[in-house]
């Protein structure tokens, strides 16, 4: 079958089954019946000569056909509806549960300027904040749990990059930052300067969002031939602060996060005596959510909140 006789409408029953993996809700999306959504994907199959799905116990699983079709038929359909009927989100009238999954510190930037915005445009929106237990949250954006990551995630944006077009999941950079050896106030090694040997001789606390007993720093470490002992390992960047400013255990932060530990009179950083890559603070975000125009007004929201944070 040519592209002249393709029916745009098995185009749609697409783009519905990869965003929803699943043919029942995919077909409550489109107020379909089930039967007809897999009629539409066997006459698309038939059309293109190429398998698009393969059916699992818990829902579709698209084939790497599917994965590479996808983002071109989305961005056709988002142009085609932006330009019949554009629909924007009403934020004062209509009522929205937007779902976060961001780390203490992030949220602790940037929640505050993001909740003065609401509160301005009075809008009816509620924010979820998850916790966020990955460098990778490809996973929760995937399955639909979260509609938005922010943080830092260096593989999994990598990883992004390296997909360009191709990638399911969109990107944008909201800040940088640095990492820093952050100390109490009156540390013995306040006074002195911080070189490798002092550093790796001290003991130190890790923030691990997994549990993992390794970071950034200790990769950067191994790589020296050199380690550190960690005595302490914890998932927030709050009880990092507190903890740190009330013994001598040193912690490696992005400085932009030394605000959000609550503790930054009594604490005191230093530049940490081996290279460290910059941390990139990014929004993710699921292809299937890029043209929902209550997803694109909070996507705003959220690059000026961070923005306004980092002033």
């Amino acid at each position: 079958m040519s592209f002249l006789n393709l029916d745009l409408n098995l185009l749609k029953v697409f783009d519905a089954v990869m965003a929803e993996r699943n043919l029942t809700r995919a077909a409550e999306r489109l107020a379909m019946t089930q039967p007809a959504v897999s009629h539409a994907l066997k006459r698309l199959r038939e059309a293109l000569g190429e398998e698009l799905f393969v059916r699992q116990a818990f829902g579709m699983k698209p084939t790497s056909r599917a994965e590479g079709l996808w983002p071109e038929v989305r961005a056709a359909l988002t142009r085609l509806r932006v330009a019949l009927d554009p629909g924007d989100y009403q934020p004062h009238q209509e009522e929205y549960t937007f779902r976060l999954a961001m780390a203490d510190s992030t949220a602790a930037l940037v929640l505050p300027p993001l909740m003065a915005q609401l509160e301005q445009a009075r809008a009816l929106a509620n924010v979820h904040v998850l916790p966020l237990t990955t460098r990778d949250p490809r996973g929760l954006l995937e399955q639909g749990e979260a509609d938005f990551a922010l943080g830092y995630f260096p593989s999994a944006v990598a990883a992004l990059q390296g997909l360009g077009q191709m990638a399911a999941i969109h990107q944008q950079r909201l800040y940088d930052s640095h990492y820093v050896c952050v100390m109490r106030r009156g540390h013995p090694l306040a006074e002195a300067e911080l070189d490798l040997d002092r550093y790796c001789q001290a003991h130190h606390l890790l923030v691990s969002f997994s549990g993992r007993p390794h970071g950034f720093v200790d990769e950067a470490l191994a790589a020296l031939k050199r380690s550190r002992r960690i005595m302490l390992t914890v998932n927030q960047f709050f009880t990092a602060g507190r903890v740190v400013a009330q013994s001598d255990l040193l912690t490696a932060l992005p400085l932009s996060f030394l605000d959000a530990t609550g503790y930054r009179e009594q604490l005191i950083h230093r530049p940490l005596p081996l290279p460290l890559s910059p941390v990139h603070v990014d929004l993710l975000w699921h292809l299937r959510n890029e043209d929902r125009s209550a997803q694109r007004w909070m996507r705003q929201r959220l690059i000026e909140a961070a923005h306004q944070a980092m002033e």
